[in-house]
């Protein structure tokens, strides 16, 4: 029995989904903060309902997934979750109200749809900051950023998206950005493999410096 054209094309599509299916799995499950099996399975239900259900664009893949950068990602995410968690509380408690936020802009070095999604979603489920606004166009990604009284912790905090971008490239981003980033990042181990790191700690001493120098 021979397979119809529309069939093809729905086998074809659904193929395609399949890590957007995952991605919005694991965006679901890190929203509620609930893990369960339950909870997953209720979101990849409404995942397929979306992709199924609304007119999305298409969105690009590299077809490429390095399961070993995504491992050392996802621990370091996991620490500096916890990491930038003490930090909001020691602000909450220390300062309070009289806390400095900035709004800061972070260039990406590219516009995809995924990875930009990719980076904002990380940087806003390590708590301290927001995305506020995308420039698609010109690959520009907005936060709200907690604790930012000056112009080294705003720098500091762009360093830090810009990382997790390099991450985002190394785990899946296109042969061709993954050379241009190789290039960019001769010379520096630091930025060699899916490894990211919070900016509340650098920020933190950023403004103790600031500070002094004031005084």
């Amino acid at each position: 029995m021979s397979t119809s054209p529309t069939q093809k094309r729905f086998q074809s599509t659904f193929r395609a989904d399949i890590p957007l299916l995952l991605w919005l799995v694991v965006v679901w499950g890190a929203l509620w903060g609930d893990w369960r099996l339950g909870n997953l399975v209720f979101g990849l239900i409404l995942a397929f309902i979306v992709t199924r259900a609304l007119s999305l664009p298409p969105i690009e893949l590299s077809g490429r997934f390095n399961v070993i950068h995504f491992a050392v990602f996802v621990v370091s995410f996991i620490w500096q979750v916890a990491t930038a968690s003490f930090h909001v509380f020691r602000v909450a408690l220390v300062q309070g109200p009289d806390v400095q936020n900035a709004v800061v802009g972070v260039k990406l070095r590219q516009n995809n749809d995924l990875l930009m999604t990719a980076v904002g979603h990380t940087m806003a489920l390590i708590p301290g900051s927001l995305v506020i606004e995308v420039d698609r166009g010109s690959g520009i990604l907005y936060f709200h950023v907690l604790d930012v009284a000056n112009k080294k912790q705003a720098e500091i905090f762009r360093h830090s998206a810009l990382r997790v971008e390099a991450a985002w490239i190394r785990i899946m981003g296109s042969k061709e950005t993954l050379r241009a980033l190789k290039q960019e990042t001769q010379g520096n181990e630091t930025t060699t493999t899916g490894m990211i790191h919070s900016p509340s700690t650098q920020m933190h001493r950023a403004g103790g410096e600031s500070e002094r120098g004031e005084e």
